[in-house]
């Protein structure tokens, strides 16, 4: 099965990072450090800032984590040194003789949520990236024991939550799709822009924006800067346009001017849009800008 790919499934509660709630143990699988840093990142940076307890299973530099690295308005090692942060490393929390022991994974994390009761913390955050346990021999079986457990920790609490991560592009189809049923929370990026009317947000699996709400004229200028952040690199973009109730012309002329100027360098493509905005895009868009094409959503 192609690494990469990851189908998509109707019955999970899909929430933006910023919308998760306590009890949540979320499923978020990435395909670049952007799309890390706009979720994962958002998720500590978030915890740190209101005072929660944010525990980041990993042998990175905390430095270099998503959310710290390279920003200078957050200090590592003031959050370090206070114990509103702490990095574990992997030897620590969850390896047995060099190889991924799901039941020491299980028992630091009851651990580590005891002591963060005890210090009266507001909530407690954690994530780890489960990519290189998968990678192991038998390495899928043991994750997926230990999701188990981790779900039994998370979901009956009233104050913490967790990510568990993995690089889609090191997995299978089918090693994506069995981590994913674990899970009944996934969860991605915020949006860019919600004025609930309009809401913009990125994505990297297609790359490209999906658009929820009204697209008027009010919201033009949202909307190109949007627009333009996505195609200006080039490749192909994709634009989800299943929850858009209403697109006027104006907007519709934007997309098509948008492909337009991406010509050989790659095309729009506009997924799941209705049936009267597929027919305006034959009739019209079709013929006169042949970049600008209809899709269904799935990543190449």
């Amino acid at each position: 099965m192609p690494r990469g790919v990851e189908p998509m499934d109707s019955w999970f509660a899909e929430r933006s990072v910023g919308q998760m709630l306590p009890g949540d143990h979320a499923w978020f699988s990435y395909s670049s450090r952007e799309e890390q840093e706009q979720v994962v990142g958002a998720f500590l940076r978030d915890g740190l800032l209101t005072s929660d307890k944010v525990i980041y299973i990993t042998d990175a530099d905390p430095r270099d984590l998503p959310g710290l690295r390279a920003r200078g308005d957050l200090d590592a090692d003031t959050y370090l040194s206070s114990g509103q942060l702490a990095v574990l490393p992997r030897a620590e929390a969850c390896l047995t003789a060099g190889v991924f022991d799901p039941g020491r994974m299980v028992a630091s994390l009851e651990d580590v949520l005891a002591r963060a009761e005890r210090e009266r913390f507001r909530g407690v955050r954690i994530t780890a990236d489960m990519t290189w346990a998968v990678r192991q021999h038998s390495g899928q079986d043991r994750v997926l024991h230990c999701e188990a457990g981790v779900d039994a920790a998370i979901a009956p609490s009233t104050n913490a939550m967790a990510i568990c991560q993995v690089d889609r592009r090191s997995c299978t189809r089918d090693e994506l799709t069995a981590l994913k049923q674990t899970h009944e929370v996934l969860v991605g990026a915020d949006p860019d822009f919600d004025d609930g009317v309009l809401t913009i947000t990125r994505t990297y699996t297609p790359r490209g924006l999906r658009l929820k709400g009204e697209l008027d004229g009010a919201r033009h200028t949202v909307f190109a800067e949007a627009l333009h952040a996505v195609t200006v690199h080039g490749g192909d973009v994709h634009l989800n346009v299943r929850d858009l109730r209403f697109i006027d012309l104006g907007a519709l002329s934007m997309m098509a001017g948008a492909a337009m100027q991406m010509a050989a360098r790659g095309c729009l493509i506009l997924d799941d849009p209705s049936p009267d905005l597929t027919e305006v895009v034959q009739l019209v868009g079709g013929p006169m800008f042949p970049w600008l094409k209809i899709g269904n959503g799935e990543a190449p």
